[in-house]
This record gives C-alpha cells, structure tokens and sequence, in this order.
C-alpha cells in the first residue's frame, strides 16, 4: 500500500526528472535535486557554469530558475500545492530552492497539458515566418512573466534596431574573446547529453535583422525560407541586478516559454547582448532604464513543416538524488 509519506517522495521525484526539460545555456543543465521524504531541494552544479561568458553565474541561476519553475508545474500537475524558499541559506549559496508541498488535491483536466508542454516545448533557431504573433499570445506571455515579477518589454522598432547593433557589438566580442570561443567550442556538437547539438543548429546562419549566435560550425537542421521581420522581441528585466531576481527571470522565462508552447508560438532566447557588459548597459539605456536586462526572446510564428529536434538531457539518476527515500519508492 502506498504511503502518504512514500506518495510525496514518488512526486517529488518524478518533478525532479521532469524539471531536466527545463532549458538552460547551451544545454548545460546546470542543476541537481535531492529530493527528501517531505521536501525537494534545488542546488546548483557549479562545473557547468561558464566561466568566460558568464563569471558573475547571471545566466546560471536563469537556468536553474527554468529547472524550480519546470518542477512547480510538474507538481502542479499531479495536484500538488507547494511553497517555496528562494536562496534560503546565504553559507550555502549553491542550494538555490527549497520546494516543499503543502497540500494535494485530484488534478484538473489541464494537469496533463501542463507536462506536454515541458515535453514539447523545443529551442528553434531557425528563421520564424511571415505571420506576426498573436496579440492574445503576447499578452499571456507578458502575464506569465509578470506572475514572477519580471517584466516583459515589448521593442518598438526603433528599440529592435538597437538591439540588432547591440548584438552584433556582443558577437564581435564575443568572438575576439579566445576564453569565450573556446567555451562555445566545448559546449557545441559534443557526442554526450550536454551542450548543444549539431541537430539543434542550422546549417546557414541565418539572415535575420538581429543577429543569432553564431556556434561557429554549421549544424544538420535546414534554416528554411523565413526572416525575422515579423517577429516581436521583448526583454525580460528585473527590478534588482541580484541572484534572486536572476533566479525569478528563469521562472519568468519558463513559464513564458511554455505559455508560447501552448499558444503555438516559438521563443528563441538570445543571451549573447546580456552577457557583455557594454551590450548589456545599452540595450538598458535603448529600453529607457526599466530594470536590469537579464534576457532578450525573439517571439514568432513558427514556418509550416517539421519541428525542432529536441535537445540532448542528462538522465534522472544524473540530475537527481534520491537516496535518502529509495527505501520509500522501492516499498512504494
């Protein structure tokens, strides 16, 4: 007979291993859980952050933050309440949550749309079409952003303009910078379930207005027809330049992305213009000094025909720790 107590640690970890579809920076999945009979916790892997375009773990903690959010709404899924400790012990700065249910009730009927969508939901970097964006789509998005407190900065024209300039300055020096080249280097076309694969990149780099990143090798995915004319950027921004609001944008981001997934929308992020400072502070100053940049989303309409490959994922066993409740999951 099931426990309540072996019920509880059976979804906690299923919304840990669910939680690895979360996206990351170049697919690092920085991130491992310890789930406990009562409690799962959220630790950060400090081997997979990158040193050279991320020294300050900005873009680390927005990943982890798509992990807490994708583990939330695992849970939410199977019916489960819980609260949540953001950062709760300043000696141990790698435990990044503590997740912790607090009620559970029968799942509603949209529990197992709510899961699909982390299956699904796919890193496009292929041209997007002609078709803008819904209105209706972009106001859930900015809604689902806002729900963690980050807002969701739709550019003018104008504004895209200087992004573009902007990105195209962070890819130049990026691209001087041997540090960053090499890290870029390591983390693409690798043969194991980390980094971004060939799969996953286009086999031209895109013509768009704003420029994509650039792996530096070309990739098996055909790139197609589209452009990026009728695309909407947006900018995710936070009230304070600190590691809790960081974490807060990686919720914002997930629950934005998996918003678009349902609304058949495709998120490309673009990291690169918030990853040099120079670039950062000025798509700060394009956007009039509302809050601090801490991610860029090209927002479209996907181009008829076949999706995304999905990105390569570290299995459970290597992303989550159970050991302290395999007695309870096997009785269970």
């Amino acid at each position: 007979m099931t426990t309540r107590t072996g019920a509880t640690a059976a979804a906690l970890a299923r919304a840990a291993a669910l939680a690895g579809y979360a996206p990351s920076l170049h697919n690092t999945q920085p991130w491992r859980w310890t789930v406990l009979a009562d409690r799962m916790e959220l630790h950060a892997v400090r081997e997979r952050q990158l040193p050279a375009s991320d020294p300050d773990g900005r873009l680390l903690l927005v990943s982890c933050g798509t992990a807490l959010h994708h583990a939330r709404t695992a849970l939410t899924a199977t019916g489960w309440e819980c609260t949540v400790q953001r950062l709760p012990r300043p000696r141990q700065p790698d435990l990044l949550a503590v997740l912790t249910p607090t009620a559970h009730h029968p799942p509603g009927a949209a529990a197992g749309r709510l899961v699909r969508d982390m299956e699904t939901r796919r890193t496009d970097r292929r041209p997007v079409s002609d078709s803008p964006p819904p209105a209706a789509a972009l106001t859930a998005l900015a809604a689902a952003a806002g729900t963690h407190g980050v807002a969701f900065g739709l550019l003018t024209q104008e504004q895209v303009y200087d992004l573009a300039a902007a990105a195209s300055r962070a890819a130049d020096i990026e691209r001087a910078d041997p540090a960053v080249q090499d890290e870029i280097a390591y983390w693409t076309g690798r043969q194991d379930d980390l980094g971004v694969a060939e799969r996953s990149l286009t086999g031209a780099q895109p013509e768009t207005t704003v420029p994509v990143r650039d792996f530096g090798r070309p990739g098996t995915l055909p790139s197609g027809p589209g452009h990026d004319r009728a695309a909407r950027y947006a900018v995710l921004s936070v009230e304070e330049d600190e590691p809790e609001a960081w974490l807060r944008a990686g919720e914002a981001l997930s629950a934005v992305w998996l918003t678009a997934t349902r609304h058949g929308v495709s998120v490309l992020p673009l990291s690169a213009v918030v990853e040099v400072p120079v670039t950062r502070a000025a798509l700060r100053r394009s956007t009039g000094d509302r809050g601090w940049p801490v991610m860029v989303l090209r927002i479209g309409v996907p181009d008829a025909g076949a999706g995304a490959p999905a990105a390569p994922r570290l299995s459970a066993a290597q992303i989550v720790d159970v050991d302290e409740v395999r007695h309870l999951l096997d009785r269970d």
